[in-house]
């Protein structure tokens, strides 16, 4: 079987171990994933699966008279590689059963867009003084460290800028809870993205002998 599986992010709320412990989790609905192609050392170079889930965006069309409906398409694709020695077939279904509560996964999403953000917010900056007249500079960045030599600003300054928006990846989670009935999987803390989020779900290799 592949080692991952697609899934959206649906929020989080909590649950309640033994001794009345309360549980911070994040619920996400993992598959069921139609696999739609297999990839292989011979043909391909690498062995890998290519997973489709959700169904695509259907526009309204005209259909001409006597013409079979097609089978909706997959709103997404994603590959995930196979372990050496693993076989899958086209048309196969995965699911959240994958995944066994206690097991360590890592899981991969787009993490909130924030837009345009200054030092402070986006690098984690003090701010200048906040007496001796300096009433204006309280998150301001501060000198940038060149002067006459070599006269210009370094790339790669922490400055204000784009915020959020990027591709992160949460390590080595837990597993809590596996739902099959219907495809949940309840994950420890938090998962970068937004609610509805697309996320790829994958058993962590951390850790592993």
């Amino acid at each position: 079987m592949t080692e991952g599986i697609i899934g959206k992010k649906l929020g989080m709320t909590q649950v309640f171990r033994e001794g009345g412990l309360s549980e911070p989790v994040t619920a996400i609905q993992a598959g069921p994933c139609t696999v739609m192609q297999v990839k292989t050392l011979e043909k391909d170079g690498y062995q890998a699966v290519q997973l489709g889930y959700g169904a695509a965006r259907q526009r309204a069309r005209k259909r001409a008279k006597g013409k079979e409906k097609e089978a909706p398409k997959p709103r997404y694709r994603r590959e995930f590689p196979l372990a050496e020695g693993e076989e899958m077939e086209p048309g196969q279904t995965v699911d959240v059963t994958l995944f066994q509560p206690g097991d360590k996964i890592d899981v991969t999403g787009t993490s909130r867009g924030k837009g345009f953000a200054g030092g402070v917010k986006r690098w984690n900056f003090r701010g200048g003084p906040k007496t001796h007249g300096q009433s204006d500079r309280h998150r301001a960045p501060g000198s940038l460290g060149a002067g006459t030599s070599p006269g210009r600003v370094f790339k790669g300054q922490h400055m204000a800028g784009h915020l959020g928006a990027e591709r992160v990846t949460a390590l080595n989670l837990e597993v809590v809870e596996v739902d099959a009935d219907r495809n949940l999987l309840l994950v420890k803390g938090s998962v970068p993205g937004m609610t509805n989020g697309l996320v790829l779900v994958k058993k962590s290799t951390r850790g592993r002998q």
